[in-house]
């Protein structure tokens, strides 16, 4: 039944989709919308074809994965340990978790001047910046993932004598895990940010650099080549993650 709900789902997100971009080919083509613009979604399609047939922007996208990968990674286990040590310490995590809870009201990109200064034009500075930007989902995840380890867990723990490692390891993180990965799903998606925005004034290639020198260039089509790029990528790598985030979630409501 399940699956039969995910699938009809599926069928209708893609409908939406499909209808949306011919609806949006047909203002393009009959003129409603100029194509000096915003090109028709085929031309885009085309565009980007060509942009990875040929190969021309493979040092930017390379680049710019490579980064994100960089940012995410770093971002999890930064996150996931200060999240840690915050939940075993009460009263740091009282005075801190208040400024977390306003955390993202602050505009990151500000700091991007001081990172320069730090890092240099490179790409540690953009890493720097996407940590800085996802780093706090992760830590809001482990800290919920721990909270909510049931009570019967620890009595287990407790009855059978078990230390605080093996405890951490067969109990703690397997029973947090479906929260903590949708912390790693958050800490992804706000790197991607973070990593493409950064690229747009801190970098000299990167997907973001190349749409920027594109816009400036008035080449139009390279430049929404690279955008339909980044929609992909960033869609793809989303919808891999939250299928095993759903799975992870199921899970627990059946053990539940």
């Amino acid at each position: 039944m399940n699956r039969q709900i995910l699938s009809r789902e599926g069928w209708i997100r893609l409908a939406v989709i499909v209808a949306f971009t011919a609806a949006f080919e047909a203002l393009c083509r009959f003129g409603f919308i100029p194509s000096t613009v915003v090109l028709p979604p085929t031309d885009m399609a085309a565009s980007l074809w060509h942009i990875l047939r040929t190969g021309e922007y493979n040092k930017d996208i390379i680049s710019t994965i490579s980064n994100v990968v960089a940012s995410a990674l770093i971002s999890v286990t930064l996150g996931f340990v200060l999240g840690v040590i915050l939940h075993t310490m009460p009263r740091l995590r009282a005075t801190i978790e208040p400024l977390l809870a306003s955390y993202y009201a602050v505009p990151t990109f500000i700091f991007y001047p001081v990172f320069i200064v730090v890092f240099g034009v490179s790409s540690r500075a953009i890493i720097a910046i996407a940590v800085l930007l996802s780093v706090v989902a992760m830590i809001e995840s482990t800290l919920v993932g721990l909270d909510r380890i049931p009570r019967v867990l620890h009595k287990t723990a407790a009855i059978y004598r078990m230390s605080t490692p093996a405890r951490a390891v067969l109990i703690d993180f397997p029973a947090a895990a479906p929260r903590l990965f949708t912390g790693i799903k958050l800490a992804f998606a706000y790197a991607f940010i973070g990593v493409i925005a950064s690229e747009f004034i801190l970098s000299a290639q990167g997907i973001g650099y190349a749409i920027a020198y594109a816009y400036n260039n008035f080449d139009n089509r390279n430049m929404y080549g690279l955008m339909l790029l980044v929609i992909l990528l960033a869609t793809s790598a989303n919808t891999a993650l939250d299928t095993i985030d759903r799975h992870m979630q199921s899970r627990v409501r059946v053990t539940r």
